[in-house]
């Protein structure tokens, strides 16, 4: 990409999307377009078509979704999957329309097969039932990916697909209910510790084993793949390590200070046993994380004390 390239970021406040913006830069891309979800509504088919008419982006990252943890999954299930769609059609679509120079759609490890093989390769995708808690999302992103790869395939669309594991970073979502698993538990033990309470539930069991990246790592692959990749099959984004929810658990106890009990409710949903992601793919073109889980717990907790713990 040149340095002056227009470049548009859909989805740059949330987690992912924030964090692309901050590597681009960095790196002295100063052509970025931006528009929040306020200033443009990327699930209005002709709200896209005329930003894109006017705007003209040279390349584009599509990280903007609808997301959100089990149990938004779970319970939003129309919303979920309706919105999605809307969103990734449409800015695909016009990117293909307008002659876009390259577009990266970002989907989610849970686009895999519920028991798919450990860990996970690329090729596993559509060998097995998906998790029916987070079914509509993960339908909608593999919809996404088939959207670019046809593309591809019918136009000649540098359309490129990647997956990254769960991912945690700056500007997550702390929402009691609809958070993910990471930042759920580092709210919990933070109001637990200020509030002095003697116990902390955990959902679940805490035997699933779990990968987690960096969302800034992620960023940092996002753009070397971008410069690095034009294949239309998707490429897994991740660490290659996972741990239990358990040992999560403690390592965020540990990082937050808290020093109560911690308990887990059997009574609520575990999820995929397993989700780790054969990241071989990605390290053979030569790109590896470079942030380990406990120090970037540590800049997401330092992070959520001073801009999200009141919230």
């Amino acid at each position: 990409m040149e340095k002056k390239a227009k470049i548009y970021i859909a989805g740059h406040r949330g987690m992912v999307g924030s964090a692309i913006h901050r590597k681009l830069q960095a790196l002295g891309y100063d052509n970025l377009l931006l528009r929040t979800s306020g200033e443009l509504d990327l699930r209005n088919q002709q709200a896209v078509a005329d930003f894109f008419a006017a705007e003209q982006p040279e390349y584009v990252f599509l990280a903007a979704a609808k997301v959100g943890g089990i149990w938004a999954n779970n319970t939003l299930r129309a919303d979920f999957l309706y919105e999605n769609l809307a969103i990734q059609n449409n800015v695909i679509h016009q990117a293909y329309v307008q002659g876009v120079k390259k577009l990266m759609f970002l989907g989610s490890s849970c686009i895999y097969p519920k028991l798919a093989p450990q860990p996970i390769k690329e090729e596993y995708l559509l060998t097995g039932l998906l998790e029916p808690t987070n079914e509509p999302y993960a339908i909608a992103k593999i919809a996404g990916i088939k959207l670019c790869e046809a593309y591809h395939d019918q136009y000649g669309c540098n359309f490129i697909s990647v997956m990254p594991t769960n991912l945690y970073g700056y500007r997550d979502n702390y929402h009691p209910e609809h958070s993910h698993v990471l930042p759920a538990l580092i709210r919990r033990f933070h109001e637990a510790k200020t509030a002095n309470q003697p116990v902390v539930t955990v959902w679940g069991s805490g035997t699933p084993r779990r990968e987690f990246l960096f969302a800034d790592d992620l960023a940092d692959a996002c753009v070397f793949l971008m410069e690095n990749y034009d294949n239309p099959s998707l490429i897994n984004i991740g660490m290659g390590e996972d741990l239990s929810i358990k040992e999560l658990a403690m390592l965020v106890k540990s990082v937050v200070g808290y020093e109560g009990e911690l308990v887990f409710d059997r009574s609520k949903p575990d999820g995929t046993p397993r989700k780790l992601m054969d990241v071989s793919k990605l390290h053979k073109l030569g790109w590896r994380h470079t942030t380990p889980l406990e120090a970037g717990i540590r800049m997401v907790y330092d992070d959520f004390v001073a801009n999200c713990a009141n919230q």
